[in-house]
């Protein structure tokens, strides 16, 4: 059932107050909950058809009825109108924006683990391209990327977790697997891993990033980074 408001003859949901005369009037929530008294009015009507005098009698209860209503189809309106719009509200979903602002920083000290679980240290392997494979394996990636590599510069591919990823053999190059089961790299970069997407690290014999690719894609794409590495 509707509630009055305070005053026990308006109403409590920004519509105008009803006259005190016409006393305590309560708005169902739901407008069949009238059908009794519409019934009861038409009875009323059809008895007083021949006195016109009744008329005028019927005159309010007809009014009261005509705006409780009102009343209930106007809150109803409100109540339903924004959910109906609601799903168009929703911010469109941010597009990917690459960690450019990693180039020039120090990677972490982070201690990383092999197939064996032991701890290695990751700043003891560079300078190195860094794979995480965390969002994609990308074997066909990680093999074009360890056969360009010159001498000197480590080819290193991170899973999540503590399972380590297997490589692809590479001729005359091997590819270190190793697993980051506490995260620390994935949150030194600061976005997510994506489905289908391998993102790479390039960092210098002194630990400053160089370069960051969110997507590694062809060899084309980052040969003069990996190849400046060496010097």
């Amino acid at each position: 059932m509707g509630k009055p408001d305070a005053e026990g003859h308006g109403s409590s949901d920004g519509l105008p107050d009803l006259p005190p005369e016409w006393g305590r009037v309560v708005v169902p929530d739901d407008a069949s909950a009238l059908a009794a008294e519409a019934a009861q009015i038409r009875r009323e009507l059809r008895r007083a058809s021949g006195r016109p005098g009744d008329h005028r009698a019927l005159a309010l209860p007809l009014l009261v009825l005509l705006v409780a209503v009102l009343t209930t189809l106007a809150g109803l309106l409100a109540v339903t109108w924004p959910r109906a719009n609601r799903g168009n509200d929703r911010p469109a979903p941010t597009p990917f924006a690459p960690p450019a602002s990693l180039t020039g920083r120090a990677l972490p000290a982070l201690d990383l683990v092999d197939a064996g679980q032991a701890p290695v240290p990751l700043r003891g392997l560079l300078p190195a391209m860094i794979i995480l494979v965390d969002g994609c394996p990308c074997p066909d990636r990680v093999a074009d990327a360890a056969a360009v590599a010159p001498l000197g510069v480590a080819v290193v591919t991170v899973s999540g977790g503590r399972t380590v990823a297997t490589v692809p053999s590479s001729p005359g190059r091997d590819v270190r697997a190793l697993a980051d089961p506490t995260g620390g790299l994935r949150s030194f970069l600061g976005q997510p891993a994506r489905p289908g997407t391998a993102t790479a690290l390039l960092v210098d014999r002194a630990g400053v990033v160089t370069r960051v690719l969110p997507e590694l894609g062809p060899v084309e794409t980052y040969r003069e980074d990996l190849t400046a590495l060496a010097a």
